[in-house]
């Protein structure tokens, strides 16, 4: 079941990731990120895919940052080819809520991307992320190559290490399978519907949760974890 909390303003209760997409509140008219317009050639570009609750606000936390290129919402990790939203939030499928980030190696590394990643999840929720429960809202990150895959497997290691986390990290990392983009009215929700992403993402209590995880380095890469 997708609900988050009552806003702190009394607005409503609203649905959680990926519910009814029509606005529900006087939210400011943009609150996110520019969008990202970087072009890349092939040769110049590489990819990543990351899993961190709602796809929504895994975008924005990539869009916009030097080096990137683009920012898909979509679902990763599964057995069913071309699934669809509600097929995945319904459980069955494997599939992971995900976003496959494009970006250039020569201005943004994946490592960077990896920092990006811890410092806009809650790593040791093992039932979803926030206020977004079920086994498609897990955590995870899935390399495509082997030095992705050594550099993901350093930082987990960096983070379950850390002192001033206290718990047991339930964040995986997993091979990466077919990625499937999600329906197009999930893409850059943010700049489509913001009243809707801005209620969603303040009522979740996401930033709350991750500032009180992250501190200063909540949802930015930092230069260290």
């Amino acid at each position: 079941m997708r609900l988050v909390g009552t806003l702190l303003t009394g607005l409503l209760v609203v649905a959680g990731c990926g519910g009814d997409p029509s606005p529900v509140s006087s939210a400011p008219a943009h609150a996110g990120p520019e969008r990202s317009t970087l072009v890349l050639d092939a040769a110049e570009a590489d990819t990543a895919i990351f899993a961190m609750g709602c796809f929504w606000c895994a975008e924005t936390a990539f869009e916009g940052l030097p080096g990137i290129a683009t920012v898909t919402s979509g679902f990763n990790g599964g057995t069913l080819p071309n699934p669809t939203y509600d097929q995945v939030t319904a459980g069955g499928t494997g599939h992971y809520e995900s976003v496959q980030v494009i970006y250039a190696p020569a201005q943004i590394d994946y490592a960077a991307l990896v920092r990006i990643f811890w410092h806009n999840v809650d790593p040791f929720d093992a039932g979803g992320q926030f206020c977004d429960r079920g086994d498609s809202y897990r955590a995870a990150i899935f390399p495509l190559t082997s030095e992705q895959r050594r550099l993901a497997e350093a930082s987990l290691a960096t983070v379950s290490q850390n002192p001033d986390l206290d718990g047991r990290i339930a964040t995986v990392i997993l091979p990466a399978g077919a990625f499937y983009p999600a329906e197009e009215y999930h893409q850059d929700f943010w700049l489509k519907n913001p009243e809707r992403y801005y209620s969603y993402r303040t009522g979740c209590r996401r930033d709350e949760r991750l500032d009180a995880l992250w501190g200063a380095d909540a949802r930015v890469a930092g230069d260290a974890l």
